[in-house]
């Protein structure tokens, strides 16, 4: 009796009998007096082993060709020699359902950009890269079982803005029914003014743009964002012990689900960080990165690549831990609505959380006094009208709040080992990137 569709990974299960699978032709070797040809599926792969007779089988296998969708009909048996999980199928019924050109498009050796422009292909043919999109499906859940649990509401905010967010820079703008209207940068404002409408707790992952025009492996101009932001705090460390808790379920999370497969796909161990993750000062951390010969070009007020990648070296080396707070930053480099303490007003109440050397987080506490903020806007030169919406959410009682955004992306890269965030991305936007 036919079996209904029956996965590569559960053939083990249907020695003996008779199965139908579904996949792609991986590959084929079609000799002389017998024809091998591999399926694979999104489970593994199984070769399809028959010996030639002249039939009308023969003709269809032969006929066969690399990536054409397939649907084999089959018995399943124990075949020790076959190193593919020591089974084979002997064929009863072959049907192609969609047949692939041929020569393909790409190879094993193709470059990533090339990859890109076909990436459906890239994907499917690589199991490491669908192994990617599961761990990124686990890593979400997590985050967001991880914010559920703490009594946060997912939020969807626009991603149409009537003016530039922030300081207007790095945004796109489109046309808009006679008027111009930008895509949204961040969902900064709105996750304030969530806050304002007494939604104590919010997050959203969701696309946000940005029109850098960086070529770097870790910069993308749309992406995906995890955005948290929470009321009532008492300061901005509630903000940093929210995140480094959410990031530490969903990282076990995808160990658990995923670590054994990651290990072998991507010789990657995923360590379960610790709590609390080490803090350092800005101040403390040039301190440290000048003592050991950094010495950036011009006038340094961030931390470049070179800057993030030795500070968190320096960390791992003292205390074993991958992940690394960078916390108050200037007011030169952060925008006007970052909070600054009142003993020391020339830095903000603001983090980065770096991970083996890589940004993926900027945080932190807002400020949530209305005068303040207009004073603070003024004093980056920006006008209050066109934020107008935005700053009277503050006129009428905001608690105090803070919050934060991470790449998922470059959660992702770290995470795997990935060199670029092309590979972070089903399909990348970039500066020179448009398509498919």
């Amino acid at each position: 009796m036919i079996q209904s569709r029956v996965h590569v990974s559960d053939l083990r299960e249907h020695v003996g009998r008779t199965v139908t699978v579904f996949g792609w032709v991986n590959t084929l070797r079609l000799q002389s007096k017998m024809q091998f040809v591999v399926v694979r599926d999104g489970t593994g792969m199984v070769q399809v082993t028959h010996k030639r007779d002249d039939g009308p089988l023969e003709a269809r296998l032969q006929a066969l060709t690399p990536e054409s969708a397939v649907k084999i009909t089959g018995r399943v048996t124990d075949a020790a020699q076959v190193k593919l999980g020591g089974l084979e199928i002997v064929p009863e019924a072959v049907e192609v359902l969609n047949p692939a050109a041929t020569p393909l498009p790409i190879d094993e050796q193709t470059g990533i950009e090339h990859r890109l422009d076909w990436r459906f292909l890239d994907v499917r043919r690589r199991p490491a890269a669908q192994l990617m999109f599961a761990v990124q499906t686990t890593l979400e859940q997590g985050l967001r079982e991880y914010a559920y649990a703490q009594g946060a509401t997912e939020m969807h905010t626009p991603k149409l803005m009537g003016t530039a967010s922030e300081s207007g820079a790095e945004v796109f703008e489109l046309g808009y029914f006679g008027r111009s209207a930008y895509l949204a940068q961040s969902p900064q404002f709105y996750k304030q003014m969530a806050i304002s409408a007494g939604i104590e707790k919010v997050f959203e992952i969701g696309p946000v743009f940005r029109a850098e025009p960086s070529f770097t492996s870790r910069h993308a101009t749309e992406f995906t964002g995890v955005d948290v932001e929470l009321a009532w705090i008492d300061g901005v460390d509630d903000v940093m012990a929210f995140e480094e808790r959410m990031l530490t379920h969903a990282i076990a999370k995808v160990a658990d689900t995923h670590g054994e497969a990651v290990r072998e796909r991507f010789c990657v161990e995923i360590t379960v960080p610790t709590t609390p993750f080490p803090r350092i000062t800005m101040a403390e951390a040039h301190e440290i990165l000048r003592k050991g010969g950094w010495h950036p070009k011009g006038i340094k007020e961030d931390l470049d690549p070179e800057g993030e990648r030795s500070i968190s070296a320096h960390i791992r080396q003292a205390t074993g831990h991958e992940f690394v707070f960078v916390t108050h930053y200037p007011v030169g480099i952060r925008p006007f609505y970052h909070m600054r303490p009142a003993d020391d007003p020339s830095v903000t109440l603001s983090f980065d959380l770096l991970w083996k050397g890589l940004e993926i987080t900027t945080g932190a506490q807002r400020e949530h006094r209305y005068d303040v903020l207009l004073k603070q806007a003024a004093e980056k030169g920006m006008s209050p009208e066109p934020m107008q919406d935005y700053l009277n959410a503050f006129r009428y009682g905001c608690p105090p709040h803070g919050g934060l955004g991470i790449g998922l992306g470059r959660v992702l890269m770290v995470m795997l080992g990935l060199e670029s965030i092309r590979e972070a991305t089903f399909l990348f936007r970039g500066p020179n990137r448009l398509t498919p």
